[in-house]
């Protein structure tokens, strides 16, 4: 028991480590994407492009 407080303490600080790293790195680029975004915006304030809803595929 012992032996493996010592070896599996230390293996899920890492582990927890790199998930928050991970979840940082995701989310900053995450916002990053969205301002650059916003800021190549070109004044087109058309939104989404409107497309068939599913309903309307499957009439055709």
């Amino acid at each position: 028991m012992d032996t493996l407080q010592q070896v599996g303490l230390p293996v899920l600080g890492i582990v927890a480590a790199a998930a928050v790293t991970f979840y940082v790195v995701s989310f900053s680029e995450l916002r990053e994407k969205s301002l650059n975004r916003d800021w190549d915006d070109d004044g087109d304030n058309e939104g989404f492009k409107s497309s068939l809803s599913s309903r309307e595929r499957r009439a055709r």
